[in-house]
């Protein structure tokens, strides 16, 4: 082994778990400025997409970044993010493009039954045209593989077809950390950077890098009913039903989703140190917890994932 392999393999076994997770990232991140023309991350204003926002500008620092950021914004979205998303995008001067699933509803594109009804699965239709304006061939997420089993059977370079879909069975191998980008026009991939992250890993790296989050993570007074193993928020979108009764409780949301179809969990957890301790000991994952549209498996995620989804 040669002198400078030799240092290479010791730098790397002297960083810790985080370091190792981040160097990941960073490399992955680089690939996708290195191999696509015209990237783009996918961004909400929520943890995961913080995370991978931060490691982007630690990626091509003291650079700007090399692409732009993409909210797809459903019309249902908590406010508070909304907010949040907005102040860190002119905080951090970065640009963001907005599509909306509203527009594509008005469009004929998109179609639901009712107003309240849950937007997620058509965020796939707003994506899939926002990529085909933009020429994006490559979309990165904030995903990761211990959210829910599909997303666990998918690639740190996900192949997409020209209409979005994703095959399961059409996956292509990825050797060390050798990536193939390559995609034929219309066609596109799905990179997910921090796809070998845990839900305890990311609230590690925000606690160590102070990463800002919304409100909506920490504890905090809200209004709620209790519908089976969920705590339903109430809001212009989600009413309380017949035989129910509407309770103010300490709550927390582990993910921020759409209004329609998150929930958030008892807690009292204020600060990072008290929500790591929760996380460490909870024994459902933050969408099986929290996200009533995953509980169908005419909802289930790899359908969805098939048709275009995140």
């Amino acid at each position: 082994m040669s002198t400078a392999a030799q240092v290479s393999q010791h730098s790397w076994a002297a960083l810790d778990h985080l370091d190792r997770l981040e160097a990941e990232a960073i490399h992955i991140l680089r690939e996708v400025a290195a191999q696509c023309s015209r990237p783009v991350l996918l961004f909400s204003g929520g943890k995961d997409s913080m995370v991978v926002l931060h490691l982007a500008r630690k990626a091509f620092h003291p650079q700007s970044l090399p692409f732009p950021l993409m909210h797809v914004d459903t019309g249902h979205n908590f406010p508070e993010v909304v907010e949040f998303r907005d102040k860190i995008v002119a905080q951090w001067g970065v640009q963001l493009i907005v599509r909306s699933v509203e527009e594509s509803i008005r469009q004929g594109r998109a179609q639901v039954k009712s107003a309240t009804d849950s937007r997620n699965a058509l965020q796939a239709v707003t994506l899939v045209d926002a990529i085909h304006e933009f020429g994006f061939d490559a979309c990165l997420g904030g995903a990761r593989r211990d959210e829910e089993k599909a997303r666990a059977k998918e690639r740190i370079f996900s192949f997409r077809d020209e209409f979005g879909g994703w095959d399961p069975k059409n996956q292509r191998p990825e050797l060390w950390d050798l990536y193939n980008a390559r995609v034929n026009p219309g066609e596109n991939m799905r990179v997910f950077p921090i796809s070998n992250w845990t839900e305890t890993d990311v609230w590690e790296y925000i606690s160590r890098e102070s990463i800002p989050l919304p409100t909506l993570y920490f504890a905090h007074r809200r209004a709620v009913v209790v519908r089976g193993a969920q705590l339903v928020p109430i809001s212009p979108l989600t009413s309380a039903r017949t035989g129910e009764t509407v309770e103010e409780r300490w709550v927390r949301f582990r993910t921020v989703g759409d209004m329609t179809c998150t929930c958030p969990v008892p807690s009292q957890a204020q600060s990072l140190a008290e929500i790591l301790r929760e996380t460490v000991t909870s024994e459902l994952t933050e969408r099986g917890a929290t996200r009533t549209d995953d509980q169908t498996s005419e909802a289930s995620m790899e359908l969805r994932k098939k048709q275009g989804y995140f």
